[in-house]
């Protein structure tokens, strides 16, 4: 909610600045008419305009790496839970209470992320990865093997424990940094003086009002792009279940 009034202000902004020039246009004397002027303008606004592209580009491109990077490690870590839950099963009875403690920790990771309680997705945390890597290796630790067989199955579970516990503290590492807002404020500058500057050196028309009012839109959705990109486990884009979800069913849950 909070990403979509500040794109709402964000193209209500634009859309005021370019009616901003409008007003200019009409109200500036003579010898500061936008014709005498119009040049020095346009080389402006070219220049503005070639700022935001390049900037906002860069953004949505960055934006959408990390989208991209934690829809992977989201996959990764599916993988690897069903290959720790494979090897405790092979270890044997002893290692059924890590089976039911790995089903439910992803039960509700998958109910605090994708079911009704999103507010909970503030607890994806360094700190709670922290408390659910101790956890496990607390139980893998008490196993003791007494076959070859057992030996193999702990170590390919001690191996996939390792990896989960490293993609989670890296999921959440990666998340804490968040959305640089000083350097969206600048864009949004940027953005209100190229509308300003297109305003100047247009004349007040239906067509020029629409056409401010869709570049408005357009600018507002590439921030919009940037603000759910980065944190993809909220909001309108949020990343798809698809893997948690066939992993349960996997894991009989």
């Amino acid at each position: 909610m909070d990403s979509l009034i500040f794109v709402f202000g964000v193209a209500v902004l634009a859309f005021g600045a370019g009616m901003v020039g409008l007003k200019l246009h009409e109200w500036l004397p003579e010898k500061h008419a936008p014709e005498k002027s119009r040049e020095m303008i346009g080389a402006m606004t070219g220049l503005l305009g070639l700022l935001l592209a390049l900037v906002l580009g860069t953004l949505i491109g960055s934006a959408y790496a990390l989208y991209a990077i934690e829809k992977s490690e989201i996959e990764t870590l599916s993988a690897r839970s069903l290959q720790l839950d494979m090897a405790l099963e092979a270890f044997g009875p002893e290692a059924q209470p890590g089976r039911d403690g790995l089903r439910k920790a992803i039960t509700e990771s998958y109910n605090r992320i994708w079911g009704n309680n999103t507010a909970e997705v503030a607890d994806l945390s360094v700190k709670s990865s922290l408390e659910g890597t101790k956890i496990l290796d607390g139980f893998l630790a008490t196993l003791t093997p007494k076959t070859d067989a057992q030996k193999q199955a702990l170590a390919a579970a001690t191996a996939a424990a390792t990896q989960i516990g490293q993609t989670r503290i890296l999921m959440d590492l990666q998340l804490a940094s968040g959305v640089n807002w000083a350097m969206l404020s600048i864009v949004v500058a940027w953005s209100l003086l190229l509308f300003c500057g297109y305003g100047l050196v247009s004349p007040v028309n239906a067509t020029v009002m629409v056409s401010l009012g869709l570049g408005a839109v357009a600018v507002a959705s590439a921030m919009f792009l940037i603000i759910e990109l980065t944190d993809p486990f909220v909001g309108v884009l949020k990343l798809s279940p698809g893997p948690v979800q066939e992993t349960l069913k996997a894991l009989g849950t």
